[in-house]
C-alpha cells in the first residue's frame, strides 16, 4: 500500500457498528416508551420468521488490560456474580413482559468483561434462566468470548450441553513486551490448551481476536504471532486496528506512552503484511478486520451475501432484533437502537424499581434506514447500489463527490448506480462509509470522537 495514501486517509472515524453512530444519536427526541414500542413492532414483525438476537454483558474482569476499550469492573470478589446474573434475569423479564408471544431466540452472545469470569455453575444458571421464557430456534448460533487464562474445560463443556458452538479467544498478539505493556500476560501453551479443548468437545468454530498496532510491536511480532496462530488453526480470527482512544476511556488507556505506538505508516505495514500471511493461510476476508478459512459458515455468508454486522460484530445471518442484557449493553430493533446504563449502581437502581434501565438512545429517520443500509453493505459485501428505488435519498450527488477522488486513488469503482471497492480500498472501507455519512458530514466534530482509520 502507498505510504502517501496512508497519510492522505488516516483520519478519525467510525467503526460503524450502527448508524447512526453513537455521538451523533438524537438523545433529546429519544424516550423509553418510543423504544419499547419500537422493539414490540419488531418483535411481532420478525420473531417468527427469523428470530432474535441476545448480547448478554458480563462486566468483571480480575485484572485491566490496558488495550481494552470495553465496559468493565475490575475485581477479584466473585461474589458480585450471583447478584449480577439475577438483574439479568430480571431485566430479560421485563422484555418477557412486553412480547405478545414467546420469543425464539437465534443468536446469543456473551460478551465483556470477561465472561469466564463467571462460574460454569453461574453460567449455566444464567441461560437456563433466558430459556425458561423463550424457546431455541432451529438454527441457532450460540457464542462467547473466553479468557484462555480463565477459561477451564468445564466452561467449554458446560456451554456447549446448553447449545454454544462458537467461542473466540482473545489472543492480541504473543511478545512479552507488548503482553506486558499491554497487561495481558498470556502464555501461548494457554492459547494452544483452550483450542485444543473446544475442538474436542465439539466446537464448529473456534475463533482467535489479533491486535496490530499496539505498543511497542513489531512486523517480527505480528509475523511470529500469525505464524503460532496458524498451528492452531482457528476457524476465524479477528485482526483489529488497535484504537487508541484514551481520551474516552481513561486511564485504563494511558499505561504507555503514545510514542510507544507504531506509526500510521508503520502500523499500517503490520496490517498489510499480516494480511498476506492470512490468505497464504486460506483465510479469507470476509469484512473489516475479519477472516475466515473458506470452509467456515460466516465465509459461505459473505460469498452469498447473507453477512450482517451490528453491535456484537459480523454475524452470519441477520435477525432484525437484538437486545442488550446488562450494563452499558446496545439494544438495536432496527428502527432504532437504546443503551442501558453504563454504572453498575444506576443499572441496579433501574431494575429495583422494575424500570428497563435504558438511559438514551435513536430513533432512526427515514433517511437513516436508507444511509444505513449502505453502510452495512459496504461493510459486509464491499458494494453497494441504489438501483432501487428503496435505496436512493436526495443527497447522492453530494456522496459522489466525496467519493470520486477515492475512485481516482483506485479504492473503488462506480459502475452506474452502484459502488465496489477494489481490493486496494478494502483497508480504506470506514473512509468509504463516511462518504455517506450524511449526519458527520453535516455536523464535523469540534474535538476527536473516533480512532483513527489506519
Amino acid at each position: 500500500m502507498s505510504q502517501s495514501l496512508v497519510q492522505k486517509y488516516n483520519v478519525p472515524g467510525p467503526r460503524y457498528t450502527s448508524y447512526p453512530t453513537v455521538p451523533y444519536w438524537e438523545e433529546d427526541l429519544f424516550s423509553v416508551e418510543q423504544w419499547k414500542s419500537s422493539f414490540i413492532k419488531s418483535f411481532e414483525e420478525s420473531n417468527a420468521t427469523e428470530g432474535i438476537s441476545l448480547y448478554i454483558h458480563l462486566p468483571f474482569c480480575e485484572s485491566l488490560c490496558t488495550f481494552c476499550g470495553c465496559n468493565k469492573r475490575i475485581t477479584k470478589r466473585h461474589e458480585v456474580e450471583h447478584p449480577y446474573i439475577d438483574a439479568v434475569l430480571k431485566e430479560w423479564n421485563l422484555y418477557c413482559d412486553l412480547f405478545s408471544e414467546k420469543p425464539i431466540i437465534k443468536e446469543i452472545h456473551l460478551g465483556g468483561g470477561t465472561p469466564t469470569f463467571f462460574s460454569p455453575n453461574n453460567l449455566e444458571q444464567l441461560i437456563n434462566g433466558i430459556f425458561k421464557r423463550a424457546e431455541k430456534a432451529p438454527q441457532h448460533e450460540f457464542s462467547f468470548e473466553g479468557h484462555p487464562n480463565n477459561t477451564t474445560r468445564q466452561h467449554l463443556q458446560t456451554l456447549y450441553d446448553l447449545g454454544f458452538r462458537r467461542v473466540s479467544f482473545g489472543v492480541q498478539d504473543y511478545s512479552e513486551k507488548v503482553q506486558e505493556a499491554i497487561h495481558r500476560i498470556q502464555p501461548f501453551h494457554n492459547v494452544a490448551k483452550v483450542t485444543f479443548w473446544a475442538k474436542e468437545i465439539g466446537y464448529t468454530s473456534v475463533g482467535h481476536d489479533l491486535i496490530f498496532g499496539l505498543p511497542f510491536q513489531t512486523l517480527d511480532d505480528v509475523l511470529d504471532t500469525i505464524d503460532k496462530t496458524k498451528s492452531l488453526q482457528p476457524d476465524r480470527l479477528a485482526f483489529y486496528s488497535y484504537a487508541h482512544v484514551p481520551w474516552i476511556k481513561g486511564n485504563g488507556q494511558r499505561g504507555f506512552k503514545d510514542e510507544d505506538l507504531p506509526k500510521s505508516d508503520e502500523k499500517r505495514k503490520l496490517y498489510e503484511e499480516g494480511k498476506i500471511q492470512l490468505a497464504k493461510n486460506n483465510y479469507v476476508e470476509i469484512g473489516m478486520d475479519h477472516f475466515s478459512l473458506k470452509e467456515d459458515s460466516m465465509t459461505k455468508s459473505f460469498e452469498a451475501g447473507k453477512l450482517h454486522r451490528n453491535f456484537m460484530g459480523y454475524t452470519s445471518s441477520k435477525t432484525q432484533l437484538m437486545i442488550g442484557l446488562g450494563v452499558s449493553s446496545i439494544s438495536d430493533s432496527w428502527y432504532a437502537f437504546a443503551q442501558n446504563e453504563k454504572s453498575l449502581e444506576d443499572y441496579y437502581n433501574h431494575l429495583d424499581k422494575n424500570e428497563l434501565p435504558v438511559f438514551r438512545g435513536h430513533i432512526l429517520t427515514d433517511e437513516d434506514l436508507i444511509i444505513r443500509k449502505h453502510i452495512l453493505n459496504l461493510m459486509c459485501q464491499f458494494s453497494t447500489s441504489w438501483e432501487n428505488d428503496a435505496m436512493k435519498f436526495g443527497e447522492i450527488n453530494e456522496v459522489l463527490e466525496h467519493l470520486q477522488e477515492m475512485e481516482e486513488d483506485g479504492l473503488l469503482a462506480i459502475v452506474g448506480k452502484s459502488i465496489i471497492v477494489t481490493e486496494k480500498g478494502k483497508p480504506f472501507v470506514r473512509n468509504i462509509c463516511m462518504a455517506f455519512d450524511l449526519r458527520l458530514i453535516r455536523k464535523a466534530p469540534q474535538t476527536q470522537l473516533f480512532s483513527m482509520t489506519i
